[in-house]
């Protein structure tokens, strides 16, 4: 008896020994899978690193890799996930959402993350001075926001009219240190600013104080670092891709994704249609540097209807991206199935109806061009970024388009910086053509756009009141479909929105393109969606093989 005892024993012994050999093999395995450097393009100069001020594409990116945020929706699924904050409850009346902290979580300087961070993150967010676009999706009326600390784990922040779908908007809330004094470059993501070097790159590396571990207890993220080259020459971004230079394109124009279709099938990703939109718009600032007569045409929706009917979409979405795209209906796209007011339609090409538009404004044609009733003739110049080539041949084939109605139209690219100086603090400009990445599902995700008082209000930003009628009644929609817990009200005052937006065409939108990307075969974990960012979503998980690190 003692003897068996003793040889069950020895045989434990020996499964438990072999039990750990393997346990560590397979960790030793994974963990060589692990780090190396992740790189990457950001297409134009970040305009910030302050996580609040946050609303151009690079400075977007660099927010999404480095910031912590109370909850996350998971880019593919489109769930709602817990990250910073363990649970939450949203009040009945719709007006307070109540946050339980996770414990143990310290900022990227070691310094420890608690309500007071929220508290003063939600403060500074939603103070006027700042101006902040993410901070407009939570005006859901007048008043102030308000925050109570119940613990260092528990906060109540308190509205002053309800806000349907209140919890989806803090994915887009980095939440920054109260008491850090490196102040934003302290975050609680994955990855930390390492180095900038203006006009050339920036340098991310693994935030060695990051709280997610994976489900072998290994803490994330796996790799060490990511290089995001600042680079707008798409053929020059592509070169590099193909060389292995770069991992990834995340937003992969139509003519390059053909052709890397064609060469390597297994590296080129359509994903569908996208959330995203391209449009343009005309300055309607009544402080800009141009002509009364053209800020008069600017401010008439007959001359916007009649522009957009004069442009022929069609031709965009097959000649500019071969079919990657679709004739663009509004400000939502079709893919974002619950929102999109499907009783509207893309405006056809008619430019009969443009033209019969035009002469009731008092426009007449002469020997092929167009003329306002003053005697001006119609000329415009339309800006956009340099380096898109999308960009640059719609702007040349709604050049071409207007023509034929006699009206002229010049093109003009400009890096990104400087456009987005002209449009948005100089408004120094007459018409523009850009887009919008749309990152949320929910409304409320452009009420920074959609409220006359906002910074990203494109064509008449920051209002003190509404100056016509029909944005007057946008804001109360926007503000009644943001205070409504009923989804099916909320839906009612949005597709008004979406037919207001149709009827004056503040934006004239373009086309919806598809969600186009480049991933390497390097890269392992990638799963590419329509959700912005559509490759590196899932960042913290992402490995390179063995074979790349080598080389790197």
């Amino acid at each position: 008896m003692n003897m068996n005892m003793t040889g069950r024993r020895t045989f434990l012994r020996l499964i438990l020994c072999c039990a750990l050999a393997c346990l560590a093999l397979t960790s030793s395995s994974a963990l060589a899978q692990s780090g190396g450097e992740l790189r990457f393009c950001l297409r134009s100069e970040p305009k910030t690193f302050d996580p609040l001020l946050v609303d151009d594409d690079s400075s977007l990116a660099i927010r999404y890799l480095t910031g912590g945020v109370l909850v996350r929706a998971n880019r593919k699924t489109q769930d709602l996930e817990p990250e910073l904050a363990e649970s939450w409850k949203v009040s009945k009346d719709g007006k307070q959402i109540t946050f339980k902290l996770r414990h143990g979580i310290t900022f990227s300087d070691g310094s420890p993350f608690s309500s007071e961070d929220v508290a003063f993150t939600m403060q500074r967010l939603m103070d006027p001075a700042l101006h902040s676009s993410t901070g407009d999706a939570f005006r859901s009326g007048s008043g102030a926001v308000s925050t109570k600390i119940i613990a260092p784990d528990q906060i109540a922040i308190i509205f002053p009219a309800p806000l349907a779908g209140l919890e989806r908007l803090f994915d887009q809330v980095a939440i920054m240190s109260a008491h850090s004094p490196k102040k934003e470059a302290a975050v609680l993501g994955p990855f930390v600013v390492a180095e900038y070097k203006a006009g050339s790159s920036v340098l991310l590396r693994r935030n060695p104080n990051y709280w997610k571990k994976d489900s072998l207890g290994r803490r994330l993220p796996y790799l060490d670092s990511i290089r995001l080259d600042i680079q707008s020459n798409r053929d020059v971004e592509m070169l590099r891709f193909k060389r292995g230079e770069l991992d990834l394109i995340n937003v992969l124009d139509s003519d390059y994704f053909d052709r890397l279709a064609a060469s390597s099938p297994g590296l080129a990703h359509d994903a569908g249609a996208s959330l995203d939109s391209d449009f343009m718009w005309f300055n309607q600032v009544a402080s800009a540097p141009i002509p009364e007569y053209k800020r008069a045409w600017f401010r008439s929706a007959n001359f916007r209807r009649a522009i957009s009917q004069a442009i022929n979409r069609e031709d965009l979405s097959r000649v500019v991206f071969n079919g990657h795209a679709q004739p663009a209906v509004g400000p939502v796209s079709p893919a974002n199935k619950f929102w999109f007011n499907s009783r509207l339609k893309a405006e056809p090409y008619r430019p009969d109806s443009a033209l019969k538009r035009l002469q009731a404004d008092g426009f007449h044609q002469q020997n092929g061009a167009l003329f306002d009733k003053g005697g001006n003739a119609v000329e415009f110049s339309i800006v956009t970024n340099a380096g898109s080539k999308p960009r640059e041949r719609m702007a040349v084939m709604v050049q071409e388009d207007l023509s034929k109605l006699g009206v002229k139209v010049n093109v003009v690219t400009l890096d990104f910086p400087s456009l987005i100086e002209r449009i948005s603090q100089k408004f120094n400009y007459e018409a523009a053509m850009l887009g919008f990445r749309n990152v949320d599902l929910d409304p409320n995700g452009q009420m920074n756009i959609w409220l006359s008082s906002a910074e990203d209000h494109a064509w008449n930003p920051q209002q003190k009141s509404p100056e016509t009628a029909w944005e007057a009644e946008i804001d109360r929609l926007m503000r009644t479909q943001a205070s409504t817990a009923d989804p099916k009200k909320r839906k009612e005052s949005f597709d008004r929105v979406q037919e207001i937006a149709a009827e004056q065409a503040p934006f004239i939108y373009l086309v919806n393109q598809n969600a186009l990307s480049a991933v390497s075969s390097a890269v392992e974990g990638a799963n590419p969606g329509i959700l912005s960012p559509q490759t590196f979503w899932n960042a913290e998980r992402l490995t390179l093989n063995a074979s790349t690190r080598a080389s790197r």
